[in-house]
Order: structure tokens, then C-alpha cells, then sequence
């Protein structure tokens, strides 16, 4: 079956997610990942590639030991690049379009299609060449290499670059919103006809001046992160990328290919109380969350879970806790950061990613680390695994800047 640009339209209401990849602490494969997140086993431990220089240790949340370690300055890319390619490499051979996949359509049609990139990250690499920075620093005249290299390490560029696609690239850089956000846009962009099929989500690497700058912030737990509980004392950061693959709805017919789940709806807002800090009521949270429902056409009491984004950290997890017993009070919310870390520009796309497997399963896991409940709060997310009815979900960031971002995916393609 031959496809051209004008076989799709852009009047698709629904954008198919037909292929996930995602690595993060608990595996380095979506499955394994999602799998890990049923498991009592939690294991932050002190960083295995760089070291901190403090009294307390500050535990974080590393990949398991692989290739991807494997670090040198003749490597083309950097860490955050290549988390982010496996993860696309996954999530096209899942969908169907990789080497391994069987599909209709041949390399001539996927190269007629109009196809785009949109990652989130924060840090992206531009922190973990400390050595240049000091020789430089210090007139010692470094090799420029270590420059080349990050110049060319941009997220999207390299995703488009290695699969050779020709469509929009964006790297979207909007604190611990970045991930959702670009999920959010990547649809937009099928539904307003931009592109066939987009390549989105996010990645984010550990490294010593981020952990450090987490630290200074006074943010980060000397312990396990405990959120939403009423110990709860910081942070613990992690690493990883998720990847999803979006198609139009007709493309998807096309090659007669099933879809995961759909995203339904996004919403975006910044509420600019505080460069750090969201504002105490969560208006901005309150605003993305009614964005993203309304653009699903959906009510809040339709939705069968949340996927918090539950830091640790003690205004995220007050001011978050306050908005979903307002607007959800029976609804079931958790976070996966007592297993993954804080992934900071990766976190929304691995919890949007996780949100589907669970839609899927029709289960969620306890938010690993709560075991009391915080009065200032009033509302507790689950402690134990539980079954969960429904077709409809939400993934939501909080993020410094007063950035909030929300998703809300869906089973049921004709939900809209």
C-alpha cells in the first residue's frame, strides 16, 4: 500500500500512541521498567559514574549497568542522546516500523510521510564536560571536542539525524514539565496536520553539577524520597528517557495497526508565583488540568487514576496534594518517583509512558516510600497495588518557573 501526504488528513480528533520505549532505574526496556514498579524493591544508592563530595550521602536513582555507560570523547553524541535513541529504537520496533517489525509499508512509503521529532529535557549533557570548563577557566587552551560534541548532542536533532526524518524538530526545555509538554505538542502537531507521525517524549542524565545543584537547593533526601508523606524530606534524582511513538488515526488504519492508547488531551499553564516554588493554592496546576480535560472532553469524575508528579519535596507534594482532593477526591493517585527518582526533563514522558501499561493492565502500584499521611495535605495516595476501572487517566508535571503540564490518555479512541 503506497501512502503520500495527501492520503492524511488533519482532521483527526484523536492522536494513536502506537509504540512505547522507556529506560529508567527499574530496567532498561519498558517492559522490565513497568514491571519493577509492582516490586517492593527500591534501590537509590550513591551515583556509580561521578562522585559527590559530601558529609551525608545523597542517594539517586542510576540506570542498571550497560553499554550506555560507556563514555569517551570520540563517542558522537552524549548520554542524554543515546538514552533517548534507545528509547526510540524501542518504541519504532514496538510500533512496527523498525528493522524487526513486519509491516506494509516499505521504507519508500515511511520516507513520504511527514514525520516529526519533539523531546523535553533540562540539563541535556551541557553539564558534564567539568574538565573543559575548568581548563578553560584557566587559560589552559582545551581541545574543542568536548564543545563539538554537545553542539551536536541536541536531543531531537540526533533522533531525526539517525532515522533520517525530515519533519519538525523541537527539544523542549521547560523544567520538570519538558517531557509532558512535548507529548502534548507532538500531538498537536498531528492534529492540526503538521505531521503523520511524531517521535516524542523525553530524556535526562544524571551528572555531579546537577546533583549538586539539587543539593544546594536544599532539596534533595540524604534517605529513599517518601512522596506525598508527611516525613517526606526532598528529592532523590534518577535518570532514563521515554519515547512514543504518535500516529494520526488514518495513518494508523492505513497500515492497520493497533493502537496502546490515545492521547486525548493536554493542557499547559504557568502560574509565575516563583522561580522555584508553585504558587500555594496550585492555580496553575488547577488551569492545566482543566485544559487538558476539557480538551479531551472529559470530566474530571471519568478519570480511573492519576499519575502524580509527587517529588518528595514539600510544597510540590502540599500544593499538588491540596488540587487532586479538590478536583478528585475519590480518584486513585500515586507517584512513581520512590522507584525511578526524579528524571527531571524524562519524568513526564516515563509517567505518561507508565499510565498507558497500567490503563493496559488495569492495575496501579502503590506510591512506593508513603506510609503516613500529611494533615497540611489531607489526602493520601494509594499504599498498596490496586485493580482500577476505567478507559481514562492523567499524567501531570509540576515544574520550577511555574510550569504545570497535564495528559490525559485514553483506551478508547472514539472517547472524543
Amino acid at each position: 500500500m503506497s501512502i503520500s501526504n495527501s492520503t492524511i488528513s488533519p482532521t483527526d480528533k484523536r492522536v494513536a500512541v502506537t509504540g512505547i520505549g522507556a529506560l529508567c532505574a527499574t530496567g532498561l526496556d519498558f517492559e522490565s521498567a513497568v514491571l519493577a514498579l509492582f516490586e517492593e524493591r527500591r534501590e537509590p544508592a550513591a551515583p556509580r559514574r561521578f562522585q559527590l563530595e559530601h558529609a551525608i550521602a545523597y542517594p539517586v536513582f542510576e540506570l542498571p549497568p550497560s553499554p550506555l555507560d560507556y563514555e569517551n570523547e570520540n563517542q558522537p553524541w552524549l548520554r542524554t542522546s543515546r538514552l533517548a535513541l534507545a528509547a526510540a529504537r524501542e518504541a519504532l520496533n514496538r510500533a512496527g516500523w523498525g528493522n524487526n517489525g513486519r509491516d506494509n509499508i516499505n521504507n519508500k512509503d515511511l520516507s513520504q510521510l511527514k514525520i516529526g521529532v519533539c523531546v523535553g529535557t533540562t540539563v541535556g549533557g551541557s553539564m558534564n564536560d567539568e574538565k573543559f570548563y575548568r581548563d578553560y577557566r584557566d587559560r589552559k587552551h582545551p581541545d574543542l571536542k568536548p564543545i563539538d560534541r554537545y553542539l551536536r548532542s541536541n536531543p531531537s536533532a540526533v533522533l531525526a539525524q539517525f532515522f533520517n526524518l525530515h519533519g519538525p524538530q523541537l527539544t523542549i526545555v521547560n523544567a520538570c514539565a519538558s517531557g509532558t509538554d512535548a507529548i502534548g505538542i507532538g500531538a498537536g502537531w498531528i492534529k492540526s496536520g503538521i505531521c503523520d507521525l511524531v517521535l516524542a517524549g523525553g530524556s535526562d542524565e544524571l551528572c555531579r553539577v546537577t546533583c549538586n545543584g539539587f543539593i544546594s537547593l536544599m532539596i534533595s533526601d540524604h534517605q529513599a524520597c517518601r512522596p506525598f508523606d508527611q516525613q517526606r524530606n526532598g528529592l532523590n534524582l534518577g535518570e532514563g528517557a521515554a519515547i512514543l511513538v504518535l500516529e494520526s488515526d488514518k495513518l494508523r488504519k492505513l497500515r492497520d495497526r493497533p493502537a496502546q492508547a490515545f492521547v486525548a488531551g493536554y493542557g499547559s499553564s504557568c502560574d509565575a508565583w516563583h522561580l522555584t516554588a508553585p504558587h500555594p493554592e496550585g492555580k496553575g496546576l488547577r488551569q492545566a488540568l482543566q485544559l487538558a480535560l476539557s480538551d479531551a472532553g472529559s470530566k474530571a469524575e471519568e478519570i480511573s487514576f492519576i499519575n502524580a508528579h509527587g517529588t518528595a519535596t514539600a510544597n510540590n507534594d502540599r500544593t499538588e496534594g491540596k488540587v487532586l482532593k479538590n478536583i478528585f477526591p475519590q480518584t486513585p493517585f500515586f507517584s512513581t518517583k520512590g522507584h525511578t527518582g526524579h528524571t527531571l526533563g524524562a519524568a513526564g514522558a516515563l509517567e505518561a509512558a507508565f499510565t498507558i501499561a497500567m490503563l493496559q493492565s488495569g492495575k496501579i502500584p502503590a506510591s512506593a516510600g508513603f506510609e503516613k499521611i500529611d494533615p497540611e495535605i489531607g489526602h493520601a495516595p494509594t499504599k498498596f497495588a490496586q485493580d482500577i476501572n476505567g478507559h481514562l487517566a492523567l499524567s501531570q508535571s509540576l515544574a520550577f518557573g511555574g510550569n504545570n503540564a497535564a495528559l490525559v490518555i485514553s483506551l478508547d479512541g472514539d472517547q472524543q
